[in-house]
């Protein structure tokens, strides 16, 4: 059986949500509207040093999430980026459905439709597409689309950039938690750092005020690096209060996800986040998961925990952890 794809429920002409996407009445968009005149930390990479420390270190802790601006990727790139990831969406269907994973299966590369379990059984508005970048050993180019002929070139040459801003936010990161800068790119496997595409897909909703792209969540990785297309929709979660993150040209969206939180013993923040959807316009985003591989320990920085402060998070290999997420097991 083909799963049923949101992008060819829109297509359709659909003018009535049908009911698996419709949010509880406290998650829906129109109970839950963003707070005003509330801004998210813009980072210029190009500050001195020591300033684009403090600045990345108090985002961490205040908000989990921040925008970075002076990264070095070229426009272009993120331009090209954005092109090839928009035709792979626009092929005919059945072209995309070659692609299909089945997570099921435990197969999570490929075209795909939804990746989260809720009590409920409520369905996000989204399609996706979602592979390993990096490191080489881990990549299977089979699951990366074919057309448009340009993805693979286009994709590993974001990937290095991608890298290349990884290392130096990971270099901020230990810094600001008042350690060498080397500590936490080694704790999260060094050169076997997993960074993970997903191509996020929300097609215009006919009822965007009573549905989600994707639900509240934390991020189970350790880092986020996101751009979006030229549609606002993601919402971070802040004093009590949905707070709208708004497009800023050529920025890179960093997300702080569970790992580094329990590596930093909670001084960082991993950040809730959702996103919404549009009724006129399709919005794309293009995040990749900087991850530990499987077999990594994780846990609080010893460096970080003594009897003033105590570990506030178990030692597990990120396997465990990522089953117990998916699982909605306790950690």
């Amino acid at each position: 059986m083909v799963a049923e794809r949101v992008q060819a429920l829109a297509l359709g002409g659909l003018n009535k949500l049908p009911a698996q996407f419709i949010r509880p009445a406290h998650e829906r968009p129109e109970n839950t509207v963003a707070v005003d005149g509330v801004t998210v930390p813009v980072i210029s990479l190009s500050q001195p040093h020591d300033v684009v420390v403090k600045e990345v270190a108090e985002a961490c802790q205040e908000w989990g999430f921040f925008l970075i601006t002076d990264h070095g990727i070229s426009p272009s790139l993120i331009q090209r980026l954005k092109e090839v990831g928009q035709e792979f969406f626009e092929l005919p269907q059945e072209e995309k459905e070659a692609y299909a994973n089945d997570a099921a299966c435990g197969k999570f590369e490929g075209y795909g439709t939804k990746m989260t379990k809720n009590l409920e059984e409520k369905v996000e508005w989204i399609d996706y597409y979602f592979h390993v970048m990096a490191p080489a050993s881990k990549v299977n180019y089979d699951v990366w689309p074919k057309n448009p002929p340009a993805y693979r070139g286009v994709t590993e040459e974001y990937s290095k950039e991608i890298l290349r801003i990884t290392e130096n936010l990971l270099q901020l990161l230990s810094e600001g938690l008042g350690l060498a800068g080397k500590v936490l790119k080694s704790c999260l496997g060094d050169e076997e750092l997993e960074l993970e595409m997903k191509i996020n897909m929300y097609p215009p909703c006919p009822q965007p005020e009573l549905a989600l792209g994707v639900e509240p969540h934390t991020d189970m990785s350790a880092l986020t690096i996101l751009v979006p297309n030229d549609v606002p929709g993601l919402q971070v979660w802040k004093d009590d209060n949905w707070v709208a993150v708004n497009l800023l040209e050529n920025a890179l969206f960093v997300h702080v996800g569970d790992q580094i939180e329990v590596l930093s013993n909670g001084k960082y923040k991993g950040v809730l986040h959702r996103s919404l959807v549009n009724k006129e316009c399709t919005r794309m985003s293009w995040a990749v998961f900087i991850a530990p591989p499987p077999e990594a320990n994780i846990g609080p920085l010893s460096e970080l925990v003594n009897d003033q402060n105590q570990a506030k998070y178990s030692t597990k290999t990120y396997a465990e952890y990522r089953h117990r997420k998916f699982n909605k097991l306790p950690q």
